[in-house]
């Protein structure tokens, strides 16, 4: 049954792009173009003045991120979807094992009230949560940036340091070691723990590991994601004795996680 279905697909498909290139050359024999392509205009990597992304190709960056100048990605980081790294006006370097989070935006600054220049550098094995905003700062290693945070001009997050979910770190403002601030304007709230403190090396390798499964999926053809949809349908209407080709029903073993680690479940603050 498998074979028989792969075949209907294959054939069904050469039909529809036959009527496709049909329709287009009629449309061009007729002295118009009827028929257009929508193609997504989107770019991941787009260079800029005389700049242009480097990733490494260990990296994952998600189809609708979007990576624009002297921007530098480091191997097994992962730049996910929605984020946008504009390095047009100053560079921004990421280090390895480093995860940019969903809906972030990083960027730079040529100068400051101060005259400084601010690039944004963020080390290795850093975790950046959802939709978090960093412009012109330093992020060392192992640091941790919550949910919603803002960190702006000139700020300083120091290695083991944790920035609470939407807080607002000042221009200039200077995290210390194994410190949680948070709050607007953000503000010293207690010392971490050792155990909260490994978790921030922990959450980075989850998210370098779920970063795998992503790139591989993003990595498949339309035909073949869409061959495995037609026999999803088949199997849903004839149950289980069909085996679906091409899903995986069992979560891959590096990705599962210790007892005490949850994906995204940072220390509360």
């Amino acid at each position: 049954m498998g074979t028989l279905g792969r075949a209907f697909y294959a054939v069904g498909f050469w039909i529809r792009e036959t009527g496709q290139a049909m329709d287009r050359l009629g449309s061009r024999l007729q002295g118009n173009y009827l028929f257009q392509e929508q193609l997504s205009r989107h770019r991941p990597l787009m260079n800029l003045f005389d700049k242009g992304p480097s990733v490494h190709r260990d990296a994952f960056v998600a189809p609708s991120a979007s990576l624009l100048g002297d921007v530098h990605v480091g191997s097994a980081s992962s730049i996910w979807y929605g984020c946008v790294l504009r390095g047009d006006a100053n560079s921004i370097v990421i280090g390895s094992g480093t995860n940019i989070q969903d809906n972030s935006l990083v960027h730079v600054a040529k100068s400051n009230l101060s005259g400084k220049v601010l690039p944004t550098i963020i080390g290795d094995n850093v975790t950046v949560g959802h939709s978090a905003v960093l412009q012109g700062c330093t992020v060392e290693d192992e640091a941790f940036i919550g949910m919603g945070a803002t960190l702006l001009d000139g700020v300083y997050v120091e290695k083991h340091a944790m920035v609470a979910a939407g807080a607002l770190v000042r221009q200039n403002t200077r995290v210390p070691y194994g410190e949680v601030w948070g709050g607007n304007p953000a503000r010293f709230l207690r010392k971490l723990t050792e155990d909260e403190m490994t978790f921030f090396s922990q959450s980075a390798l989850n998210y370098s590991n779920l970063a795998q499964a992503h790139a591989a999926e993003n990595a498949k053809k339309l035909d073949e994601t869409e061959f495995v949809k037609v026999l999803k349908k088949k199997s849903a209407r004839h149950g289980e004795e069909y085996a679906v080709l091409g899903s995986v029903k069992e979560t891959p073993a590096e990705l599962n996680l210790p007892d005490n680690v949850l994906l995204d479940k940072a220390p509360k603050a």
